[in-house]
């Protein structure tokens, strides 16, 4: 069962991150901004910080080399974000999206290259597979309103695919030197350290301070909180999956959560996926089975 554990946590973000992206919309509907969303999300961090204190029995590794490898997966990945809110003030989501998505292909190449990580042939096929799962699952059919400005989104949506990429490969390689645990702790602090940035870079449709200076806030912000919770129990799991995994089987799967929030979108809101989402699914089922080969 050991051998597998990598699968199990996977899965669990697979399904977190899947009901997240269903509900995320709510959020939208309530006017609240992308900046301070990241604010709910850095603070959502917190109690699963503390459950991965709990488990690691309060122990918490704060040497300078677990310091490092810490703070660098955790600003590679708030960071990251931070610059993707930015990035869809200037450019259309339906090609950032579609090629952020990508970042699993980083990973896959850092691990093979550095870990000399290698893949059996059904764990191939599911990576090959995988990466098309993704991209279908992330292409929007729909073209946006807001206006496009200059080239400066493409440099930002390019450092944000090498952000995320990078960092899967270094919360492998981190893994190798420190608990899990530790990681994400690292992981919750740097993200609250960029809690000033993003209250600062607010500004669509609201300030972070007008935002939460209304009336009867307290409950959009609740709930936007218990939505975004979902998303720190997924990275949680992320962390423990790339401890006991390949970074080149786990990066491609941990990509295929849309698959579970067109599923829920389905069942739930009755809406119906469309050919490109279809055809995503189905290599999604695919790529998950070869993958746990």
């Amino acid at each position: 069962m050991k051998d597998k554990l990598w699968l199990v946590f996977i899965l669990i973000t697979v399904v977190t991150w899947g009901v997240w992206g269903a509900f995320s919309g709510y959020q939208i509907q309530n006017g609240i901004p992308d900046t301070v969303v990241y604010i709910l999300w850095a603070l959502s961090m917190l109690p699963c910080a503390i459950v991965a204190l709990i488990v690691n029995k309060g122990k918490f590794m704060f040497d300078g080399k677990s310091a490092l490898l810490g703070c660098t997966v955790g600003l590679l990945g708030a960071g990251g974000q931070l610059v993707l809110f930015k990035a869809l003030t200037l450019g259309p989501s339906y090609i950032i999206y579609p090629f952020i998505s990508m970042s699993p292909v980083i990973v896959i190449t850092l691990a093979a290259v550095f870990l000399k990580e290698k893949a059996t042939r059904w764990q191939l096929a599911g990576i090959v597979v995988a990466l098309v799962a993704i991209l279908l699952l992330s292409l929007e059919t729909g073209q946006e309103g807001s206006p496009v400005s200059g080239w400066l989104w493409i440099v930002l949506a390019i450092l944000v695919l090498f952000a995320w990429g990078v960092q899967g490969f270094f919360m492998k390689f981190a893994n190798n030197h420190m608990d899990a645990e530790s990681i994400f702790i690292w992981m919750s602090l740097t993200g609250l350290v960029l809690i000033p940035v993003a209250w600062y870079m607010s500004s669509d449709p609201m300030t972070a301070p007008e935002f939460f200076a209304q009336e009867g806030i307290l409950t959009t912000s609740l709930g936007c909180f218990g939505i975004q919770i979902l998303n720190s129990i997924g990275a949680l799991t992320l962390v423990y999956a790339y401890r006991y995994g390949k970074a080149v089987v786990v990066s491609p799967m941990e990509g295929l959560s849309p698959m579970v929030t067109v599923l829920l979108s389905l069942i739930i809101l009755q809406v119906i996926p469309n050919p490109l989402q279809i055809a995503g699914i189905c290599c999604a089922a695919f790529a998950m089975y070869a993958l746990s080969k």
